[in-house]
């Protein structure tokens, strides 16, 4: 028959190897969990990224449109001013 001591030790043994395989499901998930997080503030600042750049290429092209249509009415007036020359 075994000791008290022989059952404390074993008991002991038991609860410490399940202790260490819980320990590392914890660190597991706790890996899993980071990667996720990364994984999240990456494609948020991508998306921080992208809108900025939409903004910025918006902004490009609203003012490209407006060159243009100065452009156009510049193109105007010197058309006109030529008609009337030329007469």
């Amino acid at each position: 028959m075994a000791t008290k001591t022989d059952r404390f030790m074993t008991a002991a043994a038991r609860a410490a190897k399940r202790a260490k395989e819980w320990a590392l499901v914890a660190a597991r998930e706790a890996d899993r969990l980071l990667e996720e997080a990364q994984t999240e503030a990456e494609s948020e600042d991508r998306r921080r990224r992208r809108k900025k750049t939409l903004q910025r290429t918006g902004r490009v092209l609203a003012a490209a449109g407006r060159a243009a249509l100065v452009a156009a009415v510049l193109a105007g007036i010197a058309a006109a001013r030529a008609e009337r020359r030329a007469r």
